[in-house]
């Protein structure tokens, strides 16, 4: 009954002991995973000038870019009434030419 009785305290000992020992290893890993998670905040907060400005070096392409294009179809629309303007012009050459001959053969 005495050994029994030993063995029975020594497992409780050693089951404290190992309960000891794992809970020094949760601080442990709880302690090494806040470092971690700060040191990714901190690394996050030193990136952010960088993100800032690729955003903002893409937001300037897509702008010029839009401002190219708007620039090209005001060109291609500003051609193409010039070139109304200029048919419209000749057909009211010609019909002023139409009238004044048309007036000079009546009187």
């Amino acid at each position: 009954m005495e050994n029994t009785l030993k063995r029975l305290l020594n497992a409780e000992a050693e089951a404290e002991k190992n309960v000891a020992n794992a809970s020094v290893q949760r601080e442990q890993i709880v302690e090494q995973a806040l470092k971690e998670a700060h040191q990714a905040e901190i690394n996050f907060r030193d990136q952010l000038p960088n993100f800032k400005k690729t955003f903002v070096e893409k937001a300037q392409q897509r702008a010029e870019q839009t401002i190219a294009e708007l620039n090209k179809r005001y060109d291609e629309r500003k051609t193409k009434l010039r070139e109304m303007a200029e048919q419209q012009q000749y057909k009211a050459v010609d019909a002023t030419v139409n009238i004044v001959l048309k007036v000079g053969t009546n009187q």
